[in-house]
């Protein structure tokens, strides 16, 4: 007899074909469930990249702009004492030529003939047994 073209199945309970679909099951699960698990931890590893960067952007802008206002106020200091030492400076000259005018008067005062000036530049006569009072 000739031998038929099919080979006739094997008697496989019907238990183990069950076992053997859900270890194929198990197996591709675990495929995919290690493909998405590697994601999942990619995408929390740029999350928490992401978080890293955007805290030290915070940061790295935070102190820009104390710097940005420590010159701005350091500028506007500086600025201040520079207009202030001005002022003193031109009033300290404006006293300084007073002081020289008033010196050279109070030293022309006690050379010879200085008391005749004086009573020259008075307004008024002045008795010789009075006292003189100045108002300002």
């Amino acid at each position: 007899m000739a031998q038929p073209l099919v080979q006739p199945k094997e008697n496989i309970p019907l238990k183990s074909r069950k076992n053997r679909n859900s270890n194929l099951h198990r197996r591709s699960s675990q495929r995919v469930d290690a493909a998405t698990l590697a994601s999942r931890l990619q995408l929390q590893e740029e999350k928490r990249e992401l978080t890293c960067n955007l805290i030290y952007l915070f940061v790295k802008t935070g102190l820009l702009v104390i710097a940005l206002a420590s010159s701005l106020k350091l500028g506007l200091a500086s600025h201040q004492r520079i207009s202030r030492n001005n002022e003193i400076a031109s009033v300290l000259k404006i006293e300084s030529a007073k002081l020289k005018r008033l010196n050279s008067r109070f030293d022309s005062l006690f050379s010879i003939g200085g008391k005749q000036r004086l009573l020259e530049e008075q307004d008024q006569l002045i008795l010789p047994k009075s006292r003189r009072i100045i108002w300002r």
